[in-house]
């Protein structure tokens, strides 16, 4: 068997590397369905064989590996090591996408202890780079310069920011209501940036457009295989750094899925692999104006509701992976739980002030979903990790909403008040 091949999630089918890969295929050439506002059909998943990793490779000496270098343990990539862009680049500038090695973190709530997974501090301040990073690899190996990607935000800025690293070119396609602050750090990579006249959902859909007409590769979240491939890497950094005793549960704020589709392949090829007896339940945290997935799970149907929630970064209305999302989550014995918008907040600036994290809402979605969880009595003696997947300063008009403008005083009034009290 090759070292890696696409199969897709919905018929099963399976195809070879270089047919999916040298024709830009990105869903499955037979059941692959694209459709406006609705979650998408043939999403294409990479396999590999695992029966020879598992002899060649030991538990043992994967633990010894560093988290945040995803390089190192290339044989579950699907990168030609060969391919003489890539053995350039992994001989002198692979460093450029480290993420941090600290990126767990221990924390204590009301008596209880979590971690998080800290990608606030990544190479444009949030998780998506774990794709972008594999995404521009995969162009420099074939040979294309320029990446098309729809984003409401972080997807968008962590793609120009990657490429601007790498020496490629970025098209980004946002909605108009993008926090200004992720609009600003798009521009700022050089990328080129098209406002939408709509929400994310128009943007995803007009950039598939274009790009398709252009022929230029594209990132979409989802519905490129190498996005639910990169940010498995999570489930590796996280198995690295606890030794292999993993969470019990891992709360994992939701809009496309995406995310949480990846972790879970991460997590299912530990298990694949024998290093991993159980997986982690994953728990989809949403806000209540994008809840598409809590209410999918409740009997597998999905209706199409415009997205509408302080939290961008996970504001959509046709989640594109929701059916691999609701697989997720059933086998890992999970579930998707809501928070609203004032939750949010209060989250975040709990997080901010008692922990010293800046974090952006649809981050403190999760630990607002933390704390529901213990009010409900449900955390009972599990250990659990939360997902921080962007810094805060991503969205200043969310922290500007808690935190009250300052009128500048002479120092003569400043010394009458502190020197007074």
């Amino acid at each position: 068997m090759k070292k890696y091949y696409y199969k897709c999630f919905d018929c099963g089918k399976t195809y070879d590397k270089d047919e999916i890969e040298k024709n830009l295929i990105y869903l499955c050439p037979s059941c692959g369905m694209i459709e406006k506002n609705q979650p998408l059909r043939g999403v294409l998943l990479i396999e590999y064989d695992y029966e020879s990793i598992q002899k060649k490779y030991k538990r043992k000496e994967f633990l010894k590996l560093q988290p945040g270098r995803f390089w190192q343990y290339n044989y579950l990539w699907p990168l030609d090591l060969k391919n003489p862009s890539i053995s350039s680049l992994l001989r002198n500038d692979i460093e450029k996408l480290s993420l941090p090695s600290n990126c767990l973190l221990k924390y204590s709530f009301n008596g209880n202890n979590f971690f998080v997974l800290d990608d606030t501090r990544n190479p444009t301040l949030s998780f998506k780079d774990r794709a972008s990073s594999l995404v521009a690899l995969k162009a420099k190996e074939l040979g294309i310069k320029e990446i098309a990607a729809a984003s409401t935000g972080n997807a968008g800025s962590s793609l120009a920011g990657i490429c601007a690293r790498l020496g490629l070119k970025s098209m980004i396609f946002v909605p108009k209501l993008i926090p200004e602050a992720k609009r600003i750090q798009i521009q700022s990579y050089g990328a080129e940036i098209y406002l939408v006249d709509g929400d994310y959902d128009l943007a995803f859909d007009t950039c598939l457009e274009i790009s398709s007409e252009k022929k230029l590769y594209n990132r979409n979240t989802g519905y490129n295989p190498l996005t639910i491939e990169g940010k498995k890497s999570a489930a590796y950094d996280i198995y690295m750094t606890t030794k292999g005793k993993m969470p019990d549960l891992i709360f994992v704020p939701t809009g496309d899925g995406v995310v949480l589709s990846g972790l879970y392949k991460g997590l299912w090829e530990l298990k694949e692999l024998g290093w991993i007896e159980k997986l982690p339940k994953l728990i989809a945290v949403q806000a209540e104006g994008s809840n598409a997935v809590v209410r999918y799970m409740k009997d597998q149907k999905f209706e199409y509701m415009p997205a509408k929630s302080i939290a961008d970064s996970i504001s959509a209305g046709a989640p594109r992976c929701l059916y691999m999302t609701y697989d997720a989550i059933i086998k890992t014995k999970g579930e998707a739980i809501q928070v609203s918008d004032n939750e949010i907040l209060e989250a975040q600036k709990f997080v901010a002030q008692n922990y010293g994290i800046l974090i952006e809402p649809s981050s403190s979605s999760t630990f607002a979903a933390y704390k529901k969880y213990i009010s409900l009595n449900k955390l009972r003696d599990q250990t659990a990790l939360l997902l921080f997947t962007g810094n805060g300063l991503k969205d200043t008009s969310a922290l500007k909403s808690w935190n009250p403008n300052i009128e500048p005083s002479s120092p003569k009034l400043l010394k009458e008040k502190l020197l007074n009290k």
